[in-house]
């Protein structure tokens, strides 16, 4: 391959960026996680997924420094420098923004507040109160919940999602509920839930919900 092939390879090449912002590497948010990057690199070689995760990594939420609203230095990526700072300069430019969380206390998980904070208030202009993201990509929000369709508490991503919608249009949101919490219910004190309900939710459900996180992979990487 030459080298005018190799630079229109790269061109070519589509960047999805997956945000898991759940404590455990192989349960249900991670799960899912998987199967989306699964069925967008099905799309196709041309497509790139990177998954990361905020467990993993030494951040803080909005620091209120400003230095993103400085005349004449108005940025819309966050300016604080840590750990968290080449991650938002890569969805920047990324073609593509998956942000999954368990639902703790009816909201996202405190890893991901604060990485959403530092995404979005960088976008918010207080001259006009417009939202500006650098780039418009499609974006799908994933979460993960012990309630019911019928019986939960949940927000979900709350005002943060309003946020994504202001600025990058309207998410795709999957629901997974009523997950399994731990793999055997006979080592802990979880009295208020029934293994075997469990159970038959998941038996009925799970593959579907991987599923579905399957083809949104697929939908976002054929777009």
């Amino acid at each position: 391959m030459n080298i005018s092939s190799n630079k229109k390879k790269q061109k070519d090449m589509k960047k999805i960026i997956i945000i898991d912002g759940g404590p455990r590497c192989n349960m249900n948010t991670a799960q899912m996680l998987q199967k989306f990057a699964e069925g967008a690199k099905s799309a196709g070689e041309h497509i790139e997924v990177k998954t990361i995760r905020l467990y993993d990594m030494d951040y803080k939420g909005c620091m209120s420094c400003m230095a993103c609203k400085l005349k004449d230095r108005v940025s819309n990526v966050c300016r604080f420098k840590d750990g968290l700072s080449p991650v938002l300069e890569e969805i920047s430019i990324a073609d593509g923004l998956v942000l999954g969380s368990p639902i703790y206390f009816g909201e996202v998980t405190g890893q991901m507040r604060a990485f959403l904070e530092r995404l979005s208030f960088p976008w918010l202009s207080y001259n006009d109160y417009s939202m500006t993201a650098p780039k418009q990509i499609p974006v799908v929000l994933i979460e993960a919940m012990n309630g019911t369709p019928e019986r939960n508490n949940s927000n979900g991503f709350g005002s943060m999602e309003y946020c994504i919608t202001r600025a990058l249009g309207q998410p795709q949101k999957i629901v997974a509920y009523n997950t399994y919490q731990v793999h055997d219910y006979s080592r802990y004190e979880l009295a208020g839930f029934s293994e075997e309900a469990k159970r038959q939710w998941r038996d009925a459900h799970w593959e579907e919900d991987l599923q579905k996180s399957f083809d949104a992979g697929r939908k976002m990487a054929e777009m």
